[in-house]
């Protein structure tokens, strides 16, 4: 699996929630609204979700391995800190 595109959304809102981001897979695949998110120990990434019935958050799409998930929000991140933040 290969990420070939990766396109952030600046949020302009107070609030937690920084950037949402898309990733193209393969240049075949797309995953849109992946928020970028700053925690008490730093930026993270949350995957794509909606709210079930029982009011609990459920993702939509996620990586299975611990590892392609942290590979995912490295690559998310950097390209935030690039276009975003050097903007600023």
């Amino acid at each position: 699996m290969n990420i070939t595109d990766i396109r952030i959304r600046k949020i302009e809102k107070e609030g937690k929630m920084k950037a949402v981001a898309s990733i193209t897979i393969d240049n075949e695949f797309v995953v849109h609204d992946i928020k970028v998110i700053e925690g008490e120990k730093g930026l993270f990434i949350a995957m794509p979700s909606r709210k079930a019935s029982d009011g609990e958050y459920k993702d939509i799409a996620h990586p299975i391995r611990s590892e392609t998930r942290e590979q995912l929000q490295n690559m998310i991140l950097d390209r935030y800190r690039k276009d975003i933040l050097e903007e600023e």
